[in-house]
């Protein structure tokens, strides 16, 4: 008698464990996405929400290929480490792929063609492009690849290097005529200047070089949802839905 009770209750016991198991197998694990929020008009909030070319972007690649996303926001300069920790699993953030993140993260296909640009005070008519600014203060945001080029551009040229953690701190600092150039990617600073009327800022001489965008993704540990993500841009692509996205913040 005390056999079969012990057999039965060991029994029951399995079966919990089997049914635990299956629940929590079941469910799937959401993607974590690191973005930065103060990145219009890729990534910025409106209204208490995250809106922008990135935030549709990835929210339509996840419904593409069936997979549920959750945004996590933070400075940029934090979000390749934030990823290469394993604390993400996806980073789209304006984020230009270059040889020296490639050797940190996997990136997808390219999604946008950015470009660098210089900007001025709108009544600045001293600075025309690069030849111009020996002595003067570049304002760039921390961790980007403007910050990369304003580095070269200050060997080159003898100008001073001011570091910020966002771009609208950057842009008020030579708005304000603290600095005297800052450098940005075009089509966020064009849609910054559109936008917001306050910002005394001008867009001077050509792009400094043609930079893509990519979507990260850890190094060497996330294949399939790379995968994923490229299947899904291409989907995108080919449905019209990547063009109304871009056209929808940046115009036709």
């Amino acid at each position: 008698m005390k056999k079969t009770f012990f057999l039965l209750i060991s029994c029951l016991f399995l079966l919990s464990l089997v049914a635990c198991g299956s629940s929590s197998g079941g469910a799937e694990k959401k993607v974590k996405v690191g973005i930065d929020t103060t990145y219009p008009p890729f990534e910025f909030e409106d209204g208490g929400d995250y809106v922008g070319i990135d935030i549709e972007l990835i929210k339509a690649i996840a419904e593409d290929q069936d997979f549920e996303i959750e945004f996590k926001p933070m400075d940029f300069k934090g979000i390749i480490p934030a990823l290469t920790a394993g604390q993400l699993d996806v980073a789209i953030a304006g984020m230009s792929i270059t040889d020296a993140r490639k050797k940190e993260v996997d990136f997808s296909e390219p999604y946008f063609e950015a470009g660098l640009s210089l900007v001025v005070n709108k009544d600045n008519s001293e600075i025309t492009g690069p030849e111009d600014l020996k002595g003067k203060m570049i304002a760039v945001k921390k961790g980007t690849t403007g910050a990369d080029m304003a580095a070269e551009l200050a060997e080159e040229h003898g100008t001073e290097v001011r570091l910020f953690d966002d771009s609208p701190a950057m842009f008020q600092e030579v708005s304000n005529g603290n600095a005297d150039v800052l450098i940005e990617d075009y089509p966020v600073i064009a849609y910054a200047i559109s936008q917001n009327t306050n910002l005394k800022l001008k867009i001077v001489g050509d792009r400094l070089n043609g930079d893509f965008y990519g979507i990260a993704v850890e190094k060497g540990k996330n294949a399939d949802l790379l995968k994923k993500i490229n299947e899904g841009l291409n989907n995108l692509r080919d449905n019209g839905k990547y063009d109304e996205i871009v056209n929808k913040y940046l115009g036709e």
